[in-house]
């Protein structure tokens, strides 16, 4: 019952907000833009489709850097790198010895002949098949019982012949084929399977034909017996084949005597000297390098078939710890993947770091990776951005680093200690000499480390922390040049360091110099409108130091015609001989003579779009307006009062945009009342916002409220009232 009476209130409560969101929308789109709200329409659209590409980008970018890390990795490969020929002198530069142990591998020819030799060796077998002989008996006393018994009554030719029968079939009958192959091949002895055992006898003189053993029967009679008798019994019926070739044991045992050859002969011993500079190749230490040789490439081999497996457990693991970066940066740092050129510019980086490592751990030099400036990564991270991206971005490349090091654990923890020592130092970064300091502060951590490591081993200080020393000299020399590499960025990624600003910022520099000497009231300007546009920055979180310079250089090009801006003008004004759109052509002509000056004097490009955009597309409204009211009747051409632009595209050129206005409108207001400030701050800021002029940049409606603010603010201050001396009346 509560739910249900409780639902038309609520219900009615919504209504009322969806109201008033609705009224505020119109309100806000009426006052910024009149037909369409400015920033959903325009800015958000575009801003949202930057963001899902650049981040595309890095993405994919960081997955094909993990891709070619895992490349470049190496898999303890070894390669016989020498030619060998038998009889030649060893082309080696060195005496070589026996990497490892391994075994001396016979040559092909010589195994063949091994093979050949046992194949020979090997006694061929035959199987004597005893139920012929019992059957052929049986068959003669049947047909002596029955046929020969009554007609040849002397029972001698029976045993005769039984007994001729018995012994033929005991040493076993071939058959012609198998004899003649025999004789041809000159077996001298064979192997004879029966039933439960084998025999080793002579072929030729105890294996007999079916011919042979018919001839032995009718012509070897004892005396008083008649060959026309035993013909007559005719013997070759009762002669058969009763020993066949048994090749299937043949093979077998040829089989297991190959299995038995030993392919090697003999065995190297690791540390074995094998062959020195300039001596000839014997035979013996041919077949060890070429035994050498087959070891190493069975092993490469074996490595190969490793490699996909461990190549994928590498990639897998660096795009994880990228992965982690990209993410950090996704959720935390959107503006910094929102520019292609920083994802690309950490990319190099740890891709540097990661070659350098996998160089030095391909050539042994482990101990050696310290001499590697990692620290610089955290440098020259945080010099062109903040802390806890240089933090980040340090942690994934020692990460990567630590999987080619001997002591993964003791170099990260050395490392990152290091690292958050250089980054926290280097927290207010604004001057080169920071960077000196840190590297020497470095150093001493970095020994610290390394001593307090061995001492948690159970170790003592000795020879191993003297080389470290060493090591951590050559880290320091290398992590000093790092403010050389911070020019450099800056050029190639069109980056503006602290440091560089900070620098830019100094008034006695050539051009502000020389602005100050030839255009005085630009001058002041331009010191006005960096004071009200870096208070602004720092309001709204902006880069107030990127701004203030900005501001001092965004009116250099005054200094061609300084006399045709009102600031710099005395009672004579040159515009008076002028039509207004020469007069507007000269005003307009300050933006491009500033570009070239800025490009001529090398300034960052950072500091060239406020040059270029500091009015954007805006018009030169005064001249505009004269030719308008001096040609009522003409259809003008806007574009010949219209800045070249861009518009602004970065809340600081925004900021810059602005306080540029307001600084200039402001000097010819009659009553400086708070009221009238703050009024005409809104005015202008208001037009501005409505011309479209704000529309690339990422200012939001709250920031152009605190702008206003602090412009009103900061415009009180310097055009407060001061009270009036008396004069000392005598």
């Amino acid at each position: 019952m509560a739910s249900s009476s409780s639902a038309p209130f609520f219900d009615k409560q919504a209504s009322r907000l969806k109201e008033r969101c609705s009224q505020i929308n119109e309100y806000l789109c009426g006052r910024y833009c009149h037909e369409e709200c400015w920033l959903p329409s325009t800015l958000a659209h575009k801003t949202m489709t930057q963001f899902k590409t650049t981040h595309l980008y890095a993405l994919l970018t960081f997955v094909l850097l993990a891709l070619v890390i895992t490349l470049l990795s190496p898999h303890d490969e070894e390669t016989f790198q020498y030619q060998v020929v038998e009889g030649k002198p060893w082309t080696g530069d060195e005496l070589l010895v026996a990497p490892f142990t391994f075994p001396i591998y016979k040559s092909d020819e010589m195994i063949q002949r091994e093979r050949d030799s046992a194949r020979q060796t090997v006694l061929p077998y035959y199987q004597i098949d005893t139920v012929v002989g019992g059957k052929m008996l049986r068959k003669w006393d049947e047909d002596w019982s029955s046929k020969w018994s009554g007609e040849v009554t002397d029972d001698a030719y029976y045993f005769y012949m039984r007994d001729y029968l018995k012994d033929l079939y005991r040493n076993g009958i071939i058959e012609e084929e198998v004899a003649s192959k025999l004789r041809q091949e000159d077996v001298l002895e064979v192997k004879l399977l029966s039933a439960d055992q084998v025999s080793r006898l002579t072929p030729t003189t105890l294996f007999s034909t079916p011919m042979e053993s018919y001839q032995q029967a009718t012509e070897r009679l004892p005396q008083g017996m008649s060959k026309s008798i035993v013909r007559k019994f005719d013997p070759s019926k009762y002669i058969e084949v009763n020993v066949y070739p048994n090749e299937a044991k043949t093979q077998q045992v040829i089989d297991d005597e190959l299995r038995n050859l030993s392919k090697s002969m003999g065995v190297v011993q690791k540390g074995e000297r094998i062959i020195g500079k300039g001596e000839i190749v014997s035979p013996h230490q041919y077949d060890i390098l070429q035994s050498l040789r087959r070891v190493t490439e069975e092993q490469q081999d074996s490595n190969l078939r490793q490699v996909l497996p461990m190549s994928v457990g590498t990639f897998l693991i660096i795009v994880s710890l990228l992965l982690g970066l990209w993410f950090f940066l996704f959720y935390y740092r959107p503006q910094i993947v929102k520019e292609y050129k920083n994802t690309l510019f950490l990319s190099l980086l740890i891709l540097i770091y990661a070659v350098l490592t996998i160089i030095f751990a391909r050539n042994e030099l482990g101990a050696w990776v310290y001499a590697i400036p990692f620290v610089s990564v955290a440098i020259l991270v945080r010099t062109f951005f903040e802390s806890r991206t240089a933090i980040y971005a340090f942690l994934t490349t020692v990460l990567i680093c630590a999987l080619y090091v001997a002591f993964p654990l003791e170099f990260v923890v050395i490392q990152f200690v290091a690292g958050l020592v250089a980054v926290f130092s280097l927290r207010s970064l604004s001057s080169r000499a920071q960077i000196i300091r840190a590297t020497f502060l470095i150093f001493v951590i970095y020994n610290v480390m390394t001593c307090s490591y061995s001492l948690m081993m159970g170790g003592a200080l000795g020879g191993n922390d003297l080389s470290n020393l060493l090591y951590f000299s050559f880290n320091l020399i290398f992590n000093m040049f790092s403010y050389l590499l911070i020019y450099l960025i800056e050029r190639a990624f069109g980056y503006v360091s602290n440091i560089t600003l900070v620098e830019l910022s100094d008034v006695n520099r050539p051009l502000p110099r020389q602005l100050s000497e030839q255009a005085p009231g630009t001058f002041q300007h331009s010191m006005q409108v960096a004071l009200l546009a870096s208070e602004a920055a720092t309001a709204i979180g902006a880069d107030a130091r990127l701004v203030r310079a900005g501001a001092l250089y965004h009116d250099i090009g005054k200094m061609r015609n300084a006399a045709y801006f009102t600031e710099n003008q005395g009672a004579i004004n040159p515009h008076d001989q002028l039509t207004p759109t020469e007069s507007a052509a000269v005003i307009i002509k300050h933006v491009t003579d500033g570009l070239a000056m800025a490009q001529k004097h090398n300034l960052p490009q950072a500091i060239q779009d406020f040059i270029r955009m500091h009015h954007g597309r805006g018009m030169t409204k005064y001249f505009y307006t004269q030719y308008c009211n001096d040609h009522p009747d003409e259809t003008v051409d806007a574009d010949k009062f219209t800045y070249p632009g861009p518009n602004p595209n970065t809340k600081e050129t925004g900021i810059l945009m602005l306080a540029d206005a307001i600084e200039a409108s402001s000097r010819s207001l009659k009553d400086l009342s708070k009221e009238t400030l703050i009024a005409h701050v809104n005015k202008i800021i208001d037009a501005i916002v409505a011309d479209g002029l704000l529309n690339d940049t990422p200012l939001t409606f709250r920031d152009i409220q605190t702008i206003k603010e602090v412009f009103a603010e900061k415009l009180a201050t310097i055009y407060h009232s001061r009270i009036a001396y008396p004069e000392l009346k005598r």
